[in-house]
């Protein structure tokens, strides 16, 4: 009787710890946008169009599913869940936290892709926590999670606007010169989440912030 629970035990035990170094396996990306045509190629859609751009080089689906539409990539022992938000950009912490939820994802291997007005047009910037900066993603995403603790990738859109046309420059499209710049910059996006999950958080800021 003693053997049987000294063995039942030791079998939950070691289901318990695959199952943490599975989901040390398991990271969701989040890329940021609005649904439908009209924002289409919009800067404020640069999350979705990151991570369009990583399905359409490795030949990946995006399925609708709860409050998105996701798509899976395996790379170095690691998977990826990608997530376009389906409850537009300012209510994308619903999203996240169901998906982080369902899929038992810690929140350390959340990864979420957004624009960035204090950046430069196409800087790459990656950060462990810090405030939503006036982003009403990041923001509802920081109520949600109750927490501003969580990784967060801003890709640069520059502030080239106007007095009053911010709106219009955020929902814009990208202009004749961007679109010429941005597959370079779209590759270079690509690399840095590979990196996210498989050289980890540090080593991919000290290698991709800022270039």
């Amino acid at each position: 009787m003693c053997n049987f629970l000294k063995n039942l035990f030791k079998k939950r035990t070691t289901d318990v710890i695959i199952d943490e170094k599975n989901a040390m396996k398991k990271f969701l990306i989040v890329g940021l946008g609005n649904i439908g045509e009209k924002y289409a190629n919009t800067r404020h859609n640069i999350g979705f169009k990151i991570l369009d751009y990583l399905a359409d080089k490795e030949s990946l689906t995006f399925e609708t599913q709860k409050l998105g539409d996701l798509t899976t990539y395996k790379f170095k022992g690691r998977t990826y869940i990608l997530l376009k938000p389906s409850t537009y950009m300012n209510l994308s912490g619903k999203a996240v936290q169901y998906w982080l939820t369902k899929e038992k994802i810690p929140i350390e291997n959340l990864l979420i892709i957004t624009d960035d007005l204090n950046l430069p047009f196409g800087s790459l910037r990656l950060k462990t926590k810090g405030s939503d900066g006036g982003h009403n993603g990041l923001k509802d995403i920081q109520d949600k999670l109750n927490t501003t603790k969580y990784n967060r990738f801003r890709f640069g859109i520059s502030n080239e606007f106007g007095k009053g046309r911010q709106v219009d420059y955020v929902l814009g499209k990208w202009d004749d010169d961007e679109n010429t710049k941005l597959p370079e910059r779209l590759d270079k996006s690509i690399e840095l989440i590979k990196s996210f999950a498989t050289a980890g958080i540090n080593n991919t800021m000290n290698t991709f912030n800022g270039k």
